[in-house]
């Protein structure tokens, strides 16, 4: 019995050591495109083989498909990686708001056809921040194209819902009367602290982040797009109950891992998705709201393991 004990007690160890280390990753096929969808060019980053089950990646704000940058190498070892530019975003096309409509609405309806420009028939969903909405209203009109579900602080419940929303709530109310609220929402100081807020490890993150995204949010026209997808942002929770019964009539399976220092988004939304998808597989992470530069590998092997128990 000591003998079976203590080679269980050293199977454990090497367990413990194995998860530990450093996943494989490769760079080697990541290349970078433009595509025209409804006379608008959008960017996107392509990883792994063509072959392999797909995996679309879906930003959030105020960042771009580079948020990925960390994740890519890692899960397109075995995946078929797509991760788009959303109309306004990154190095997509970015037109006024009087020659584009920046709803979530629009931008989902644009991103759904960007994948049919791609011939993607089939693919996984990994949603993030804003790629929340415009993933849940994809993945509503296109339910024959999902075949699994990753949300990373991906709101989709009242309870997920920090209290800074309850500001937000009176400029939705009345944005005229609260033009403090989107110059807070823009501001140097809110765009670190999306990335540095709730991490217990400020080193992992790289300032490079969100001086790129302070440099994209200076540009002509983005005050007037921002604050009109701030403000189209309240279409979002009036669709909460929407999502959620979709996905207690499909229950796609589901993989929850969450930031749980988010303060935007806190952890009682990962939390909510149990409500809706009862086997859904929810991990709640030492991380913030970019948990994913925090926890990479952590992120990148919940991810593999999910998809692999999908037979994806």
């Amino acid at each position: 019995m000591r003998t079976i004990l203590a080679t269980a007690a050293a199977a454990s160890v090497l367990a413990g050591v194995a998860s530990a280390e450093p996943l494989t990753a490769t760079h080697a096929t990541t290349t970078y495109h433009r595509v025209e969808v409804n006379g608008l060019s959008i960017f996107y980053r392509e990883a792994g083989p063509k072959d392999a089950p797909t995996i679309v990646l879906l930003h959030g704000f105020p960042s771009s498909s580079r948020q990925y940058d960390p994740l890519i190498p890692l899960l397109a070892t075995r995946y078929h990686l797509i991760a788009p530019d959303f109309p306004g975003f990154g190095h997509s096309d970015a037109p006024s708001p009087s020659s584009y409509t920046y709803t979530f609405d629009n931008l989902a309806r644009t991103t759904n056809a960007f994948l049919d420009k791609l011939n993607i028939e089939k693919a996984s969903f990994y949603i993030h921040d804003y790629g929340a909405p415009i993933g849940f209203r994809m993945m509503v009109t296109r339910p024959d194209r999902v075949q699994a579900l990753i949300a990373q602080n991906a709101n989709t419940y009242e309870e997920g819902l920090g209290p800074k929303w309850a500001l937000i709530r009176k400029y939705w109310a009345d944005p005229k009367g609260h033009p403090e609220v989107i110059e807070a929402f823009m501001s140097p100081t809110a765009t670190e602290q999306r990335h540095t807020q709730g991490t217990s490890h400020p080193e992992r993150y790289n300032p490079d982040t969100w001086s790129d995204e302070m440099t994209h949010l200076a540009k002509p026209g983005q005050r007037e797009i921002q604050a009109a997808l701030l403000y189209d942002y309240r279409t979002n929770v009036a669709s909460y109950p929407a999502w959620q019964a979709w996905l207690r009539e499909r229950k796609p399976p589901t993989l929850v891992v969450w930031g749980r220092n988010d303060p935007s988004f806190i952890a009682a939304g990962g939390d909510a998705y149990k409500r809706d998808v009862p086997d859904a597989e929810i991990h709640q992470l030492d991380a913030g709201h970019f948990v994913f530069d925090e926890q990479t590998d952590e992120v990148a092997r919940l991810v593999i393991a999910f998809m692999q128990k999908q037979r994806l």
